[in-house]
């Protein structure tokens, strides 16, 4: 009887300590997890080009999400324009006005909110992809992996753009058609290059000690290569960011974007159409085309100074 009245007592302390455990386990990975980000954000704010490109996205993040509260919902009305076509940068309106009358800082505003939501998501349509490709590629490897690459292989000598095109010329013209078509067509570099890190990562100790503890497929592909990928998987989302933004102005210059919509290559192909080459319009072709430009070196910048503190080796300049 003593005995039986003795073990529940020795359980409930066995319980407890197991839980506290758990919580300390928990509590010293968040611990670590933000000293790692403290020393990253260390790490990356002491490159300058990383910081400029940063704080110009952020602005322009800022100026595209206050657009309604600067310039009204009405700005891309064209039947209640406030100025004169084409008229020429004054002080009412600094960029001048496009082919309705409507105020071209108003339509660059709006188009960013476009533009950088087709390149956000194109970019996680196609780091999605890449990823899961070349994890799946590099852990299972024989008959699946020859296949997957070899169709890999074709989405990579085959021109992009070309692609892009072919898709969103089929499909009906919306901002989710410009997003598939430029997430399913640019994801085999990324899958190329998250296959080769897997298979790195794949050969090491703890991958086969994690096997013969019994972890399947999902446990080692999710929980131990997954983490040691994301940091390229992160470096190249940067990269691929700026890639889709310059893809979806080429799409929607070519009239295949929504037309019902603005943004900056859909303003590109309205001063095509309205002649301002010829009629030397040039405040028309140059804020879009400078918006393009600065947010795809903006990102680039943020990619690269991503790629050097995670990897030094590269020797990125500061």
């Amino acid at each position: 009887m003593k005995t039986d009245s003795t073990k529940p007592e020795a359980a409930a302390p066995a319980g407890e300590t197991a839980k506290s455990a758990a919580t300390s386990a928990r509590s010293v990975a968040r611990a670590r997890r933000r000293r790692a980000v403290v020393q990253f954000w260390k790490q990356y704010r002491s490159h300058r080009a990383g910081v400029a490109g940063l704080a110009i996205l952020v602005l322009i993040a800022v100026l595209a999400l206050a657009a309604p509260l600067i310039t009204g919902s009405d700005a891309q009305n064209v039947t209640d324009a406030p100025g004169a076509p084409l008229e020429e940068p004054t002080g009412e309106f600094p960029l001048g006005t496009d082919q309705f009358g409507r105020n071209l800082i108003a339509l660059l505003l709006w188009g960013a909110r476009v533009s950088l939501t087709v390149g956000l998501l194109a970019a996680f349509l196609t780091v999605a992809i890449g990823t899961l490709v070349g994890i799946t590629a590099g852990h299972f490897g024989g008959w699946y992996s020859t296949v997957i690459m070899r169709i890999t292989d074709w989405f990579l000598v085959m021109p992009t753009l070309v692609l892009a095109i072919a898709l969103a010329t089929v499909m009906d013209k919306s901002i989710w058609t410009t997003v598939i078509a430029i997430g399913v067509t640019a994801w085999p570099t990324t899958a190329r290059l998250v296959r080769a890190q897997t298979l790195a990562v794949e050969s090491r100790p703890y991958i086969e000690r994690a096997t013969a503890l019994g972890g399947g497929h999902r446990h080692v592909m999710g929980r131990h290569v997954l983490p040691n990928v994301m940091p390229l998987v992160l470096a190249q989302t940067t990269l691929v960011i700026s890639q889709a933004i310059l893809t979806e102005a080429t799409l929607a210059f070519l009239g295949l974007g929504d037309p019902m919509i603005v943004s900056w290559g859909g303003l590109l192909q309205d001063a095509r159409e309205a002649g301002a080459v010829s009629s030397g319009a040039w405040w028309y072709l140059a804020p879009p085309g400078l918006a393009i430009a600065v947010v795809a070196l903006a990102f680039t910048l943020c990619g690269r100074t991503i790629e050097s503190v995670l990897n030094p080796k590269l020797g990125v300049t500061r």
